[in-house]
């Protein structure tokens, strides 16, 4: 039995915001070796790779923690199978604001280097490309 995990609930609202920011989707989902999806898109020659998360558990340090470990297993996962493209953790905007602000993630996602997409989820809109 092939298991292919669920979209993410803001998964729609990531796709129309990345569209709207000019980014042409190119795999929805794109399959990475680990069986796992994520986003592919292109914009201006660039190609990067999107996980969402909404951070809607009961545990935002758990989802996180989660998240990361995604994030890592992930990125290597593109490296050897799309090595062109850049992976990106989306998160609502909400999410980045009250728990992305507090200094051990702050210092965890400098450390680890994760760039994050950060979107409104009511607007579906990107908010912030952080690097």
């Amino acid at each position: 039995m092939l298991f292919v995990a669920a979209k993410d609930i803001f998964h729609q609202s990531v796709c129309m915001a990345i569209e709207k920011d000019g980014w042409n989707i190119t795999h929805d989902p794109l399959y990475l070796k680990v069986k796992e999806r994520l986003i592919a898109a292109e914009k201006a020659g660039q190609k990067i790779a999107i996980e969402i998360k909404s951070f809607l558990g009961a545990s935002e340090v758990t989802e996180f923690h989660l998240a990361l470990g995604q994030i890592l297993n992930y990125r290597l996962a593109l490296k050897q199978e799309y090595s062109e493209r850049i992976l990106y953790l989306a998160i609502p905007q909400d999410t980045y604001e009250d728990f992305f602000s507090r200094q051990f993630i702050q210092d965890s996602v400098a450390e680890y280097q994760i760039k994050l997409l950060i979107f409104d989820s009511i607007k579906q809109e990107v908010v912030l490309w952080k690097e």
